[in-house]
């Protein structure tokens, strides 16, 4: 028998009446991430080699779901405009980076307990 491996993923979803939609998940952990260290949409979108667009309409999708946005940008000015993640943002990029420890250490586990094959 070949090696027996187990394997997940883990995410926040937003339910209504008529649709469930992704919230939050690794892809977007990492998009938070960066745009923490970076300050910037673009930028964060560069180092995942994400487009702008597809990071802004992240960035949208979370900040419409959200109780409060995640993400607030400015525009222009001298140095040009930029990103940060709010209070909202950071508790969630938190959340998540510990739910994501959570879930690969429940992932090891489970592992070890796998029947000999």
């Amino acid at each position: 028998m070949n090696t027996l491996r187990l394997n997940g993923r883990i995410w926040l979803e937003t339910m209504s009446d008529d649709a469930t939609e992704r919230f939050f998940g690794i892809g977007r952990m990492e998009l938070l991430g960066h745009i923490q260290q970076t300050g910037s949409i673009n930028r964060a979108a560069k180092a995942m080699r994400m487009s702008y667009k597809r990071a802004w309409d992240l960035v949208q999708s979370m900040n419409k779901q959200a109780d409060a946005p995640l993400v607030v940008t400015q525009t222009g000015g001298d140095k040009g405009g930029g990103a940060v993640l709010t209070a909202e943002g950071e508790k969630f990029l938190a959340y998540y980076r510990g739910l994501q420890e959570r879930f690969q250490q429940f992932l090891a586990d489970e592992i070890a307990n796998l029947p000999p094959g």
